[in-house]
């Protein structure tokens, strides 16, 4: 799945070192204001481990996706299709500098063509991320609930998955 320089592809074992500092600088970008830089270096670096990216890798029924652009890691999507016909989003990150280009977008997309019988997509996230709950309300997310995680509030949101093509 390629558009222009951007590729959609499955993460390898070798890449994690890439997805797990793509996830530690959108965090910072994301997180630090809300929480404080201590916090979300002590949270990431242990849900981002590379151990615990790695077990995660080959989890029958998940896509764990990355948007690659010459060469580099730009964004990445783990999407847990286990709960049939329900697709779990557990994580969705794009790197500042690539941010509102469509790239989530497309990876939302791509982990839904990957999970033809998903019928509602489902997310967690943090209620004070205006530019992640910004960007899930343009993609056709509804708030569904809230929920404590870590100590921090949560939206649980949810959409109807739309059948894509993959192009």
């Amino acid at each position: 799945m390629a558009e222009g320089d951007i590729t959609i592809r499955h993460a390898t074992a070798e890449g994690l070192p890439a997805v797990r500092a793509l996830l530690t600088e959108t965090w910072h970008d994301t997180y630090d204001p809300i929480m404080g830089a201590e916090w979300v270096a002590e949270v990431s670096g242990r849900w981002h481990a590379i151990e615990n990216l790695s077990r995660q890798l080959d989890v029958p029924d998940t896509s764990f996706l990355v948007a690659v652009d010459q060469g580099k890691v730009i964004g990445h999507i783990l999407a847990d299709a286990r709960k049939a016909p329900l697709l779990v989003v557990a994580r969705l990150y794009v790197l500042p500098a690539h941010q509102r280009g469509g790239i989530g977008a497309r990876l939302l997309a791509a982990a839904t063509a990957a999970h033809p019988g998903c019928g509602t997509l489902h997310l967690d996230v943090e209620a004070q991320n205006e530019k992640g709950v910004a960007f899930y309300r343009r993609a056709g997310f509804k708030e569904a609930g809230r929920k404590l995680i870590e100590g921090s509030e949560h939206l649980v949101m949810e959409k109807t998955c739309q059948a894509t093509s993959r192009t």
